[in-house]
């Protein structure tokens, strides 16, 4: 069975996915992150930083243009292997097959076919079967085998449906922005210390406020509301989210064209009906929301003060035990 990085786990009714499968997400979340120490490491030595900068790198050379979520994956596999054997030796060869066999190991567990040709690159290296299988075996080894991780796209779709929209197109739209800034984001050595929910709420936050900037407080409180999200955590992970989101945002939008980014997604949705107007005004089961460019809204860190919502609270909870 392909493994699905929304899906990590299996054998799992869909019927008894908030009692069942959605508190085991939550609790086994830490064991798919790279420890506290790697972090430390990290931003004590900017030699590590680039090392794995480097890395990474090399596994989007290799995996580019097969699939981001295989490239996710690999990466979450390379930091939990650093995290656990330490930093690599600066040899480029070294670096060259530990990217290689992440990928591999992503490709086998996403039943994704890979040929030789997909290994070749520019740092000229090339390994026999046997060399990359021996170190699948030895990042297996360090993973102790956990290799059906839980990332934040594990939570998107559950966060997504504590915001009660009712359109799909919104949702879709919604869920597309929050990918992108995932992406985006995975490289940023800060964001290891939070925790895969975490990071997808953070997310989810930073998308709503440049789409949905008047429905914001309330998607705020329906997360913060939930009894598994740590709010302080939550809030320092937005700001950082936040910072990584901004960056080059206009370019971002001005430059892709495809019909599935969270733009276009809403263009279509609204441009058959008020096609005239600058900004575009739509209903939800909340109130009232205004879209327009994120230009034009200054960037805004969470807050207590801002959380004002409506007339009714969306608390969502589950039992520990």
């Amino acid at each position: 069975m392909e493994f699905d990085l929304e899906n990590p786990l299996t054998n799992v009714d869909d019927h008894h996915f908030e009692t069942t499968l959605l508190p085991s997400l939550f609790l086994a979340e830490s064991d798919h992150m790279p420890s506290m120490h790697y972090l430390k490491t990290l931003k004590a030595k900017d030699f590590d930083v680039s090392l794995r900068r480097e890395t990474i790198s090399s596994i989007l050379q290799v995996s580019c243009n097969i699939d981001p979520y295989l490239s996710y994956l690999a990466v979450n596999y390379l930091d939990r292997y650093l995290a656990n054997q330490g930093m690599l030796q600066p040899k480029p060869w070294i670096i060259r097959l530990l990217a290689v066999s992440c990928v591999s190991l992503a490709a086998k567990m996403k039943k994704t076919e890979l040929s030789h040709t997909d290994f070749l690159g520019d740092g000229g290296f090339i390994f026999d079967t046997q060399t990359v299988e021996r170190m699948e075996h030895l990042i297996l080894g360090s993973l102790q085998w956990r290799m059906r991780s839980i990332t934040p796209f594990s939570f998107i779709s559950f966060f997504i449906s504590l915001f009660k929209l009712k359109d799909p197109p919104l949702r879709q739209a919604l869920k597309a922005r929050a990918t992108e800034i995932i992406f985006k984001a995975q490289n940023d050595i800060k964001l290891l210390e939070f925790k895969p929910s975490v990071i997808a709420a953070s997310a989810l936050l930073s998308a709503s406020h440049e789409l949905f900037p008047l429905q914001f407080s309330c998607f705020k409180k329906s997360i913060a509301n939930f009894s598994y999200v740590n709010k302080e955590k939550m809030s320092q992970c937005y700001n950082v989210i936040q910072e990584i989101a901004m960056d080059g945002y206009e370019s971002v939008f001005d430059t892709l064209s495809s019909s599935e980014t969270p733009v276009n997604v809403l263009d279509r949705h609204f441009s058959s009906s008020q096609s005239d107007k600058t900004n575009s005004t739509i209903t939800t089961s909340a109130s009232t929301v205004t879209l327009r460019p994120e230009k034009d809204n200054k960037r805004r860190k969470i807050s207590s003060d801002y959380d004002h919502c409506n007339n009714h609270k969306n608390t969502f909870q589950l039992s520990n035990t």
